[in-house]
């Protein structure tokens, strides 16, 4: 076993990215739980997030190719995933794609314009962790991550 990986690891876990949303990484969305010499921990967005695989795979393809093979890949599914776990710098990205970032203190803001004038429109957005909303102000749709 080789020590004092941690921090090449997460290295390389931050240039992995979330297929649904490909301008933050796992490691910024939060699905990234823990980073050990042997082992990297994740939880999905959700338990039936159907990215789990394509996250596991483009995970263990990015430690092969950076010499980190003997890294086990463990999903843990407990305690549930949460919008908490998103970084400000995960926050930052989806807000600059589009995606209002939870917020439970607030309504949502809108990623466009700004404004807090906003409505659910359905609780199911392009994917089954995002509601779709929609700007009263600019009048443009939008996602907003669930917060949970």
């Amino acid at each position: 076993m080789r020590e004092g990986n941690r921090a090449p690891i997460r290295a390389v876990l931050e240039t992995v990215m979330d297929p649904e949303i490909p301008v933050v990484s796992v490691v910024d969305l939060g699905i990234v739980r823990d980073v050990s010499d042997d082992r990297v921990t994740i939880t999905p967005t959700y338990s039936g997030c159907p990215a789990t695989e394509v996250i596991e795979r483009t995970i263990r393809q990015a430690l092969d190719l950076a010499g980190f093979g003997h890294v086990e890949i463990k999903t843990e599914l407990a305690p549930p995933w949460t919008t908490d776990w998103i970084s400000e710098k995960g926050k930052d990205a989806l807000k600059a794609y589009g995606i209002s970032p939870p917020d439970l203190a607030k309504a949502a803001t809108c990623p466009l314009c700004g404004s807090t004038d906003t409505e659910e429109v359905s609780r199911f957005g392009s994917t089954p962790c995002k509601a779709q909303w929609r700007c009263r102000t600019c009048l443009e749709p939008f996602d907003r991550f669930k917060c949970h």
